[in-house]
């Protein structure tokens, strides 16, 4: 098996690099940018954009399986970026698998492709996408995930590097999509390091009345998913090729007594009470016709996605990922805090920054 993983130097996709090499896989990894980390231990890396067809085509030569992890993530910004990268950069994607004769591809969705505008609680994959959507990252990773849904069963234009040429059979591609909700843990960049710091500036504040419940995913649960999504994808006979699954830990939190106990732990609080959903809606409706119209003011600091994020329930079965694909969590949610805040507190003492 080769392996190129899309994104592979990011939080997600690095994890997942690191658990194909544990297993022996040869693997590559294609990014903006040459991770020497990773070169150090054997991964090769092929440097360019999704939004560059040949560049992907590249990439996926020689290979048989296909993570597709790198998107623009975030809840701001050019919605013709977004599209570019998580719409257009997939379908470049899915044609670089077609033409270069890999079988298999799982991507890295989102469980915001089906939140519109109302609390989910126990939802499933039977969800369907709503008519509209809050920001342009949920719509454009919903336009990806639609396209890598319906390739599934496309044949392939050649045989595939672990394929036996000379046949005459027909190889078809195999696709799948996992939607992992919230991924937390050590090496994350994103979520708690922007959390900790709005509550280092006083500005994290509860969204409703602060009995929501939500979806985490510890990271190795959610590479792990990736791991064994693709080689369901790989038996003769599987349930998997062309479905979405939901991923998450065992269980929902209440989000806001989550991030407390985490920030606890760092000696930091959120302000409670908090503001009505209702309130944060209408400032983030106002602040991004204000942002749209003065871009040079950068990201709004609410929207009407973050609000609805924050206030809401969005919790899921992931069943029938464990049915199909036997996902199951194997970090305990205590042992996952500690690693976590052991990580915290390495990064801040090698950056020479205090708590």
């Amino acid at each position: 098996m080769k392996a190129l993983v899309t994104g592979g130097g990011g939080f997600l996709g690095k994890r997942i690099v690191e658990m194909l090499l544990e297993r022996g896989v040869q693997t590559r990894v294609f990014s903006r940018q040459a991770y020497p980390e990773l070169q150090r231990l054997g991964v090769e890396c092929a440097v360019g954009d999704l939004r560059d067809p040949a560049a992907v085509m590249a990439a996926c030569d020689g290979c048989d399986t296909v993570f597709h992890v790198a998107a623009r993530a975030g809840v701001w910004g050019s919605g013709k970026d977004y599209f570019a990268i998580n719409d257009t950069g997939t379908d470049h994607v899915i044609r670089g698998c077609i033409a270069k004769g890999v079988a298999q591809l799982v991507y890295t969705s989102s469980p915001s492709v089906v939140f519109g505008n109302s609390p989910i609680s126990g939802g499933d994959e039977q969800l369907p996408y709503p008519a509209h959507y809050l920001a342009a990252y949920p719509a454009s990773k919903a336009a990806g995930e639609k396209r890598v849904l319906a390739a599934n069963g496309l044949p392939l234009a050649v045989p595939g590097p672990t394929t036996v040429g000379g046949t005459g059979k027909i190889q078809y591609l195999k696709t799948c999509a996992l939607r992992p909700h919230l991924i937390w843990g050590p090496g994350d960049t994103h979520l708690v390091p922007r959390l900790v710091a709005a509550a280092r500036q006083g500005r994290l504040r509860q969204v409703g009345n602060g009995r929501n419940r939500v979806d985490i995913t510890y990271i190795d649960h959610a590479a792990l998913a990736h791991l064994q999504a693709a080689e369901a994808l790989r038996r003769p006979v599987t349930r998997v090729p062309g479905n979405a699954y939901f991923i998450a830990d065992r269980e929902p939190v209440m989000l806001w007594n989550w991030l407390q106990s985490l920030l606890n732990r760092l000696g930091l609080n959120v302000k409670r009470p908090g503001i009505p959903y209702s309130t944060a809606y209408a400032t983030g409706a106002l602040l991004e016709t204000v942002h749209a119209a003065l871009p040079f003011l950068g990201e709004p600091r609410m929207t009407r996605f973050v609000a609805a994020q924050l206030a809401m329930d969005h919790w899921f079965s992931h069943q029938r990922a464990t049915h199909d694909f036997g996902y199951r969590p194997i970090v305990m949610p205590e042992v996952g805090m500690e690693r976590l805040i052991d990580w915290f507190r390495r990064q801040n003492n090698n950056s020479g920054c205090g708590q």
